[in-house]
């Protein structure tokens, strides 16, 4: 698989790193997503957009905390990538992250997976011009 380190960008309390494996943006934020940190996620989501990558797997194992802004960031990422053709896949949430999004009903329309791996394997071929026969 291709794996080519992109970035980092980090504050106090999140890290952020950002890797592509396949298609696929792979963003790593580490600590506590809040209103306080909330733009180190959104800037790495919006740079690949703008790039032209629309599947993004954001790798939630070691985020440790997540409040409304966070979510909002991840919400907003989700429809600009869906309207490129993509998702956001979230994998590997801690159950105080996952807690979030099922009171909120978030969970709901997002794609979830149990881990990056699971969301890796979930990668659609990348072949163009592929019909889908299901």
């Amino acid at each position: 698989m291709d794996r080519e380190t992109v970035g980092s960008a980090q504050s106090g309390r999140l890290l952020v790193e950002v890797r592509h494996e396949g298609s696929s943006a792979v963003v790593s934020p580490t600590g506590e997503l809040d209103h306080h940190t909330a733009d180190l996620l959104r800037e790495p989501l919006e740079d690949c957009l703008a790039k032209g990558v629309a599947r993004l797997v954001v790798d939630c194992s070691r985020l440790e905390f997540c409040d409304s802004t966070g979510l909002n960031v991840l919400l907003g990422a989700r429809l600009k990538a869906e309207e490129a053709g993509g998702g956001v896949h979230l994998a590997g949430m801690r159950p105080v992250v996952a807690r979030v999004f099922e009171i909120t009903g978030a969970d709901a329309v997002f794609t979830v997976h149990e881990s990056l791996a699971d969301a890796l394997a979930a990668e659609p071929p990348a072949s163009p011009g592929a019909v889908d026969s299901s």
